[in-house]
């Protein structure tokens, strides 16, 4: 049996409207793959504390990224 590796995502945030410390607008954050949260109108980003937190979808936009930025994006967590 094989393990699949969890898809890795990436979105830009562009509303930190009530989270101004943990959330910086621009900014590419990875997020973690969450059915509940989604159903809900939620994401699950690892935000600026370095931990993962849920936070409204609206606050952000899906981004696909180059291998290389992946990578390196990742590299920096």
């Amino acid at each position: 049996m094989s393990q699949r590796k969890p898809v890795l995502k990436f979105a830009v945030c562009v509303s930190n409207a009530e989270y101004p410390a943990s959330l910086e607008l621009h900014k590419i954050y990875r997020v973690l793959s969450n059915e509940d949260a989604a159903s809900e109108g939620d994401i699950r980003v690892v935000d600026e504390s370095g931990e993962d937190y849920l936070y409204p979808a609206e606050y952000f936009v899906f981004v696909e990224l180059p291998k290389s930025v992946e990578k390196s994006l990742l590299r920096a967590a």
